[in-house]
């Protein structure tokens, strides 16, 4: 029977969600097609979505912060929490190929990385750990390149989340790009207290207190991935080199104690139920 459509037919659930394009962007290198490099790569490109998804919450909660509105930037990043925890268990789908599985259409990745994840390294820089070095690693690929120099030069959670603490009358000042060794370690202390203090007047600063936490959260959780992918890699290949040239697991390994709010987390080695009794919690 004849519809009423002409050449407008309803949008349908495949149209909306282009389900024909994505579901043949899983191109195989290996020949003869080897089972599991399917599922290397749909676990992947999933990573990449859902780090597309985390940028889109941080620059959400980087906005609201800079507009004052707490509660919204603390909604933004617990959600960004939630697809934190689902990254995590994703790992482990991998470790359903068997090693020798993985070595069969392992080479054929070179020298493709991880390393290379241009949408990883926005979320650690926007998150607020920059690092120059890493726009190197990077310069032959203009498309990345543009996109981590525009977060190199934009505004971290970290410094519109201290902004927050300087707006409502707490002393955690942004140590300049100039500023020396002493200048810059006065700031972190100075960060770190402020820390301290909404920790220990959680009631009276909850606005604050709830957002602390949510960031401690998004440290915890992006940390855990790192801890767990750095697992099934050993697990994998032992301490074969990497596919793009780096060190493999050593490199990894190097990665684990960095730090989006490192003043969150040293803020609690000072917390005391006599804080604010007996003056300045840092020993000197």
């Amino acid at each position: 029977m004849a519809n009423n459509y002409g050449d407008n037919p309803p949008l349908s659930y495949n149209k909306y969600l282009r389900v024909q394009d994505l579901i043949n962007l899983q191109d195989l290198l290996s020949t003869p097609a080897h089972h599991d490099e399917l599922l290397f790569i749909t676990v992947h490109q999933a990573y990449e979505l859902w780090f597309k998804q985390i940028l889109h919450e941080l620059d959400a909660a980087i906005q609201f912060l800079e507009e004052d509105r707490v509660p919204a930037a603390t909604r933004a990043i617990k959600r960004i929490v939630e697809i934190e925890k689902l990254l995590v268990n994703q790992i482990h789908i991998l470790e359903t190929m068997t090693p020798i599985s993985f070595l069969a259409f392992r080479d054929q990745l070179n020298p493709a990385s991880g390393f290379q994840s241009m949408q990883f390294r926005e979320i650690e820089f926007s998150s607020g750990l920059k690092d120059k070095g890493i726009l190197g690693e990077f310069s032959s690929d203009e498309f990345a390149s543009g996109r981590l120099q525009a977060r190199m030069s934009g505004p971290t959670l970290a410094d519109c989340f201290y902004r927050v603490l300087q707006r409502r009358g707490l002393t955690a000042p942004l140590a300049s790009v100039d500023a020396d060794t002493a200048q810059q370690k006065k700031a972190y202390e100075e960060r770190t207290r402020a820390a301290l203090e909404v920790l220990t007047h959680f009631e009276e600063r909850y606005e604050e207190f709830q957002l602390t936490e949510a960031l401690m959260e998004h440290d915890e959780y992006f940390s855990l991935w790192r801890s767990h992918h750095i697992k099934m890699v050993e697990r994998m290949v032992g301490a074969k080199r990497g596919t793009g040239g780096s060190e493999g697991i050593g490199y990894l390994k190097t990665t684990l104690d960095k730090k989006f709010f490192p003043e969150l987390w040293e803020a609690r080695t000072y917390l005391d139920i006599n804080h604010g009794k007996s003056g300045c919690p840092f020993a000197h």
